[in-house]
């Protein structure tokens, strides 16, 4: 089954890392994305730009665009992983391996149901 895991930080903490800071933690989210990729379960990843690149669109009647985020909160959504497991437990599992290498903010797992796989090309 296909687990989205994602990744919640506060956003002017992360922004405020140097390039080196940054760069440490990527090479440490590495280690556990090359793990899983040769395991075979890891999909898409994605690291969302600034809530400030945000635009949203309210379904109301009529629809209303507007700048920013959907909701003011403490955390902002920062990216995703899309992970293969077994169950809960296994991507709980995984999202520890995640939370080792980036401490702090939340991990939110959710089951994936894939209504249609696309393709985008890279």
């Amino acid at each position: 089954m296909l687990y989205a895991i994602l990744c919640y930080h506060d956003e002017d903490t992360v922004g405020s890392w140097t390039k080196e800071q940054d760069a440490a933690v990527m090479k440490k989210l590495a280690v556990v994305q090359d793990k899983l990729a040769k395991e075979g379960r890891l999909g898409p990843v994605a690291r969302l730009l600034p809530t400030t690149a945000a635009t949203t669109l309210r379904k109301d009647d009529p629809p209303l665009v507007i700048d920013g985020p959907y909701a003011e909160t403490k955390e902002q959504l920062l990216g995703f992983y899309v992970v293969d497991c077994n169950n809960l437990d296994d991507a709980l599992d995984v999202a520890r391996d995640l939370a080792a290498a980036n401490p702090g903010g939340a991990y939110e797992i959710r089951p994936v149901g894939v209504l249609n796989p696309g393709r985008v090309a890279t």
